[in-house]
């Protein structure tokens, strides 16, 4: 996996994700206890609040960058969202009203908004091999998992020796590092002119791409599996250990740790068993996992507490964070399989919108169900959530799923350039080639006659579906 990081614009992006994530982690510290200094026994409020308007900006801010982002080169829209979560983070430490803590954390989690799918349209076009970009795509959710690991525990030896308000110091070196960085960082130019029409059009093609493609309507069930699975643990995990384990503060922060673990040893496993199996199998197979293992929590905090039950929890909390991080890694590389070049920020764009929009469902659905009727029927109440979601998705996505689609235009003139192979057939012109949704292609060929799958061939030439 290391070897991408010869790539020395990879290598630059990435150690901007890094340092950018550590500024995060620091800042989710200080902000805790922020909130806690502002409304005191208020605080678990304050904090719930400030985590919909994250939700809230993710799921609004990101659609809408895409119908600027052809507009303004990748590395200033990078920068420009580092300096901007920058100037938060230096004005977070004044407040002194609650109504600022939920203005600034809107302007923090909106820039990040832009970031994201921004860093994540980018990496494909810097790593075009294969290979790289799933090595990549483990290094970036190694990042993320290792990031929920050491920055709580950095936070704390910082706490020792300094205030709670100079970690949001830490957080502005963070991003003006990440900018720094990309500034040094020759990006690839602009993608080809991606699709007309106003901001709206633009804003929303991403959102019909995901309808309009299988695969990606798969990818975003599975993304509520993970999500049904992931509010368990974030949102039920301190209930858990503290009320049904009796079980100190610290134990909490084991579990949450279990979870991280999984997540790394299924992030540096990844690699290579996507070498030998399709991202379909790998990704179903694993969100698979997620309701057996909740049908497990349920019937463990439905039983009175033994010997056994604190290293069960934990192979749970690491069970799921195994099976999340299986789903959520290869999701780039269907995304980037599913995807015209120029429309790839549009893609990523939609996913970071939609994946958080089931977040916004299952934490709500996590919060409020464990104090009113229990933890067993919670993680019941979500393992079903994930297995209708898995289910879902091993129907939308296709077993035989070719990335090389025979088709008619009924619709394209004679002698247009997109016809350049086609031959004449009863109801227009007929050939094959990688299927996307884009401008000439509006509709996911089906069986009515006019578009045709054209499978594609095994190693040994015998016919197959492609990963």
């Amino acid at each position: 996996m290391p070897s991408v990081l010869r790539n020395g614009t990879y290598r630059r992006l990435f150690t901007a994700q890094v340092v950018a994530l550590v500024g995060t982690g620091l800042a989710t510290v200080a902000l805790s206890l922020l909130a806690h200094d502002l409304a005191g026994d208020a605080a678990p409020a304050v904090l719930g609040t400030a985590l919909a308007i994250k939700m809230i900006a993710y799921v609004t801010v990101a659609p809408l960058v895409t119908a600027v982002v052809d507009r303004v080169p990748r590395r200033t829209l990078m920068v420009a969202t580092d300096l901007t979560r920058a100037g938060v983070a230096v004005a977070l430490p004044l407040v002194s009203q609650v109504w600022h803590v939920y203005v600034l954390v809107f302007l923090l989690q909106a820039a990040s908004a832009a970031f994201t799918p921004s860093f994540q349209a980018t990496i494909p076009l810097v790593l075009p091999d294969e290979h790289d970009y799933t090595r990549a795509l483990s290094m970036s959710r190694l990042a993320y998992d290792l990031e929920s690991l050491c920055s709580p525990v950095l936070a704390a030896a910082l706490l020792t020796v300094v205030p709670y308000d100079r970690l949001f110091a830490g957080t502005t070196a963070g991003f003006l590092a990440s900018a720094a960085l990309v500034t040094a960082t020759a990006l690839p130019g602009p993608a080809p002119a991606g699709r007309s029409g106003g901001v709206y059009a633009k804003a929303a093609f991403g959102t019909r791409l995901f309808r309009a493609t299988p695969r990606l309507r798969a990818l975003l069930a599975l993304d509520l599996a993970v999500a049904a699975a992931g509010a368990v643990v974030f949102v039920d995990t301190v209930a858990a250990v503290r009320d049904h384990l009796d079980r100190t503060a610290g134990a909490v922060s084991v579990a949450l740790g279990a979870y991280g673990a999984g997540s790394v040893l299924a992030a540096l496993a990844l690699p290579r068993l996507l070498r030998r199996s399709t991202d379909r199998a790998v990704m179903l197979w694993a969100a698979s996992a997620l309701p057996l293992v909740l049908a497990a929590v349920a019937v463990l905090t439905a039983t009175a507490p033994g010997p056994w039950s604190w290293p069960a929890l934990l192979a749970a909390w690491a069970a799921i964070g195994a099976a999340c991080s299986a789903v959520l890694t290869p999701g780039g590389r269907v995304i980037r399989r599913s995807t015209a070049e120029a429309d790839l920020p549009a893609a990523f764009a939609a996913r970071f919108s939609l994946s958080h929009g089931c977040w916004l469902l299952t934490y709500p659905l996590a919060g409020w169900l464990a104090p009113w009727a229990g933890l067993p029927l919670t993680a019941a109440v979500l393992g079903a959530v994930a297995l209708a979601a898995t289910a879902a998705a091993a129907v939308i996505w296709p077993v035989r799923d070719p990335y090389r689609l025979e088709h008619v235009h009924p619709d394209l003139p004679p002698g247009h350039p997109h016809l350049a192979d086609a031959r004449a057939a009863g109801s227009g012109w007929l050939h094959g080639h990688h299927y996307v949704i884009d401008q000439h292609h509006h509709r996911w060929p089906g069986r009515d006659g006019r578009r045709r799958k054209t499978p594609g061939r095994s190693r040994a030439g015998k016919l197959r579906s492609p990963r």
